[in-house]
């Protein structure tokens, strides 16, 4: 059993705290030694204590296969955060933060791990004052979200006693269909509440898509038009240029519909769309997302096959080199018919969003990398402009830009100067960088804080995550009995198959495509 070090003061910094430390706690990471854990959560971490958001009642266990000491573990997170660090790394706190780190090797599926866990979090929780308080990290495969949890429980590290807090964060994929959705809900809420369960979507620690209810709620120009009376439509990207790199075994199981739409684009939608919350407390924003997503109109078979475009990226060339197709790629079947491109139609059948279409698109090996929601207003009376050079007025659009860029634009129409009465497109652009300057930040640091304070306004609930499903589910089970006929349909570098054009245009409508 790995030795426990007295506790010690976290280094003051010159940084600027924002906001108050988390609660004191100890963070199990089950998956300690895969990509997630070292690319991400562990210089989140440190970011977190170098801005002093960490308690200095804290400290981590992870937990993996690998068998090694702590202080092998130590060497091994020492050297990746020379690689992953966000920002250069201050030896003082380096040190404060690496004297808490431990190591427990063995097998997840292997029920003598668990008391061995909890006797070393007893004797961590001793040592380091965390209180008691648990926070149990999922960087594993989804096989054992619900096993692990299930441990935990049998030997008691779930249970909150005396004010101890006892959470789980669980990561994507939550589910492969509503039905696997719906059964991991139902084993891990046997043995955990609801609010002891944090889904984690890493898109929501970005601050553009925090940004969005602020954006929303706290300007007086903007809410009053936010609904059909205003808007033409709203469109959602996440378009990105690589392909699937080394996770090709995962994705081809998965594919673009599974992997984006239920959780990321889901969210975006809701964001974009809820109406005001009556405060920001979890639930109350989390009811608001849920009404939403309650109210998308299901598809009907006919409608999923006018409403959804699927494609497939082949081989192309990009920077001079050429790159190859899916189909080509590492543990992708040479006749995979997994799609790699989505494009949707949905509808929202309320009161404030009746008749106004939202069209979502997610791809790999695209021209430019860029994930947006555009709002696109209604055009505005041509009748003043009917005996002008004009021809027609175009419609104002409103782009919440989440990355890579973070900002807002705004696309309006101002008179060109000259004797006549011309119109050109005018951008108002607004960049965080620009204004608040770059926090660096791996997207994680605000979720991983919100967990240890308790705050899962940015977590999704169950009912959340088995209504995205249920938009999806319909047209999995179309696409799974009738297979695509032309894949691939679409050249690496272009922005998708032509039917993806093809769905905006039947509407007199394209697409806005942001590339380099």
């Amino acid at each position: 059993m790995a030795q426990v070090a007295q506790p010690e003061i976290i280094p003051i910094t010159r940084q600027q705290r924002v906001g108050r430390p988390a609660d004191p706690c100890t963070m199990v990471i089950f998956g300690a030694a895969g990509d997630l854990t070292r690319r991400k959560l562990i210089p989140a971490l440190y970011n977190l204590a170098k801005n002093q958001l960490l308690s200095r009642e804290f400290a981590i266990v992870g937990i993996a296969r690998r068998p090694i000491s702590t202080d092998d573990f130590r060497n091994k997170v020492s050297e990746d955060i020379k690689q992953f660090a966000t920002d250069q790394v201050e030896p003082d706190i380096w040190e404060w933060f690496l004297r808490r780190m431990y190591y427990l090797s063995g097998d997840f599926g292997d029920k003598k791990l668990y008391p061995q866990l909890k006797e070393l979090l007893d004797k961590v929780d001793k040592d380091h004052s965390s209180h008691g308080n648990h926070l149990y990290y999922m960087a594993t495969s989804p096989d054992y979200f619900a096993p692990v949890v299930k441990q935990l429980a049998l030997v008691g590290l779930m249970q909150e006693n005396n004010g101890q807090w006892r959470r789980v964060i669980v990561e994507k994929p939550f589910g492969h269909d509503l039905e696997t959705a719906k059964a991991l809900n139902k084993q891990l809420l046997n043995v955990a509440g609801e609010q002891q369960i944090y889904r984690i979507d890493h898109y929501l620690g970005k601050e553009t898509v925090q940004n969005i209810l602020a954006f929303r709620f706290a300007n007086g120009i903007f809410e009053p038009i936010w609904n059909r009376r205003y808007i033409d439509h709203i469109q959602i990207s996440v378009a990105e240029t690589v392909g699937v790199e080394q996770r090709g075994g995962y994705y081809d199981q998965a594919g673009a519909l599974r992997d984006m739409v239920p959780n990321h684009i889901m969210q975006l939608i809701s964001l974009t769309s809820m109406e005001p919350p009556i405060s920001f407390r979890a639930d109350a924003v989390r009811d608001e997302q849920a009404k939403i997503l309650h109210a998308i109109q299901p598809m009907s078979s006919e409608e999923v096959l006018t409403k959804t475009v699927r494609g497939q990226y082949g081989p192309g060339v990009i920077n001079g080199e050429r790159v190859p197709g899916y189909r080509e790629e590492q543990d992708v079947p040479p006749e995979s018919r997994t799609e790699t491109f989505v494009a949707m139609k949905l509808l929202i059948d309320n009161w404030r969003w009746a008749d106004v279409p939202f069209y979502l698109r997610t791809g790999k090996r695209l021209p430019g990398r860029s994930t947006h929601v555009m709002i696109q207003f209604r055009r505005a009376p041509f009748v003043l402009f009917r005996d002008t050079p004009v021809e027609n007025l175009m419609p104002n659009q409103l782009v919440l830009h989440i990355q890579p860029e973070e900002g807002i634009s705004l696309r309006f129409a101002a008179k060109v100067p000259g004797p006549a009465m011309r119109l050109g497109a005018v951008d108002m652009n607004f960049e965080y960088e620009d204004y608040f300057g770059t926090q660096p930040s791996t997207g994680y640091e605000r979720l991983l804080h919100d967990c240890m304070i308790g705050d899962a306004t940015l977590f999704q609930r169950a009912d959340m995550v088995e209504a995205g499903w249920c938009v999806v589910s319909p047209v999995l089970d179309v696409w799974k009995a009738l297979p695509p006929r032309h894949f691939p349909n679409y050249a690496t570098g272009s922005w998708g198959p032509k039917e993806a054009e093809d769905l905006l245009e039947r509407d007199g409508r394209h697409w806005r495509n942001f590339e380099k």
